[in-house]
């Protein structure tokens, strides 16, 4: 089951049209039913509740009124770039590339 802060897409009749992040899953009275607060990252932010069972919580496709909704966990992309350069010069402790700002202002 999703968590809190973690970052979902919100599909509106199998369109995409938000993300959000959990901000908090609470139990709600009825069993397998949550109280799930969502912060929509849009223009303006905007925090809803909504009373959701566990399976919608989990992706399946649900509806308000009558209107198909669904959450979709957002996944990082594997970026392959990255994979390579860490495979080509792996980190030596005894070679830090750290690069001091208090040098560069004095520049």
């Amino acid at each position: 089951m999703a968590k809190e802060n973690d970052v979902v897409l919100l599909f509106f009749e199998d369109k995409p049209i938000s993300f959000a992040r959990i901000e908090d899953i609470s139990p709600d009275v009825k069993k397998d039913w949550y109280h799930v607060k969502l912060l929509l990252l849009q223009v303006p932010l905007q925090v809803v509740t909504w009373i959701l069972r566990d399976i919608y919580i989990d992706g399946q496709e649900f509806t308000m009124d009558g209107k198909k909704v669904r959450l979709e966990p957002v996944v990082c992309p594997h970026d392959p770039q990255r994979s390579e350069k860490q495979q080509k010069s792996p980190e030596r402790p005894g070679d830090p590339k750290v690069i001091s700002l208090a040098d560069l202002k004095k520049k």
